[in-house]
């Protein structure tokens, strides 16, 4: 069973980074279409998948790595791809109940750990996570506040997962005011450079 789920997700991955290349060559990267074209490939794929709210950590985790994958591919802005990610996952878990600050924890998370497998800057992927929840909050009803600071702990968690230089980077990317809200950090989110990462 174990097998079919893993085959399932991969084809999600290809099928997300092959929908995000051809819309990125679509658009020659201008500012703003980028944004649009990722988040409209992201919402139709969430919006197709079945039981989203069950599976929502998987297919975000699924659809970040197409998105970051893709941007990779094709030279595309990571910030930009970062914030477009994060919108389209609201948008398309707004049908089914799903979008939500835990959907953009997750969806920040999933960006990061992808963005550091593919040796991408974990402040521009923060950042553009930040940028992208603050934007899709005001379009699915929720606090731009709240959804500021749900995607900097999201990025966080990752980034102290990955190590305390990661999570350094995150953090100084996320402090302050990001898209006219300012982001609120809770501690504990210090990282002990002399720690190894974990």
């Amino acid at each position: 069973m174990q097998k079919h789920s893993d085959r399932q997700d991969t084809g999600l991955m290809e099928s997300v980074k092959d929908g995000i290349v051809g819309a990125i060559e679509g658009t020659g990267d201008v500012a703003g279409a980028m944004v649009d074209a990722v988040s409209k490939t992201v919402a139709k794929t969430i919006g197709g998948v079945g039981n989203i709210a069950g599976s929502i950590v998987n297919t975000t985790s699924e659809v970040a790595q197409g998105t970051i994958q893709a941007v990779s591919e094709v030279g595309g802005d990571l910030g930009e791809a970062a914030k477009g990610m994060v919108v389209g996952v609201l948008r398309g878990t707004k049908r089914a109940g799903a979008a939500n600050l835990q959907t953009i924890g997750h969806a920040a998370h999933s960006v990061i750990k992808t963005t550091a497998g593919t040796a991408g800057d974990l402040g521009t992927a923060a950042k553009g996570v930040v940028e992208g929840a603050v934007e899709g909050a005001k379009e699915v009803g929720l606090d731009a506040s709240a959804a500021a600071s749900a995607a900097a702990k999201g990025a966080l968690k990752a980034a102290g997962e990955i190590g305390s230089e990661a999570g350094a980077q995150v953090r100084d990317a996320v402090t302050g005011t990001i898209a006219g809200v300012k982001v609120v950090i809770e501690e504990p989110f210090r990282f002990d450079r002399s720690k190894t990462g974990h």
